[in-house]
């Protein structure tokens, strides 16, 4: 998808979860919403779904796409990376990541979001894959990290 094209989606996608964000401050209504919305918007998303941060695991809340692997252990992984390095992680080829943790073997490449409570620490994780290779840039962090910016976080 084209840079100008991308951007203007995402600007769509963000004003309506914004509005439909307003109507419920429930995080895990929140995050269902967010996860439907941009995967059934952004046709390269082949999964789309959040992690919460649990002591030795991180556990799926909600998804959209196959099924999800349900824990993620600790310390593997893009979404453990993405949590340890408190910052949003781009996977062009997630073959070529160490500890690449497989849900599904379609899955090429990969962005993790990490979503903050207030004091700033991660408590989740937004992560999504796609079936091709490179799929994910900066224009993709920039408004999946404004759109997790929408979530109330207990």
């Amino acid at each position: 998808m084209e840079k100008d094209s991308k951007s203007g989606r995402y600007e769509r996608i963000y004003l309506q979860l914004e509005t439909l964000l307003n109507k419920c401050n429930d995080t895990t209504a929140q995050m269902a919403t967010i996860s439907a919305v941009l995967y059934h918007k952004l046709q390269y998303f082949f999964w789309c779904g959040f992690y919460k941060v649990e002591a030795e695991n991180l556990v799926v809340v909600t998804y959209q796409g196959p099924l999800a692997c349900q824990l993620l252990p600790k310390n593997q992984g893009v979404c453990w990376a993405s949590v340890h390095k408190n910052k949003t992680i781009i996977v062009p080829d997630v073959h070529a990541f160490p500890g690449h943790i497989a849900c599904d073997a379609r899955s090429k490449s990969e962005i993790v979001v990490p979503v903050h409570n207030k004091l700033g620490t991660p408590v989740a994780v937004l992560d999504i894959d796609s079936k091709e290779i490179n799929s994910f840039d900066k224009t993709d962090a920039f408004y999946l990290e404004k759109i997790i910016k929408l979530i109330h976080i207990d």
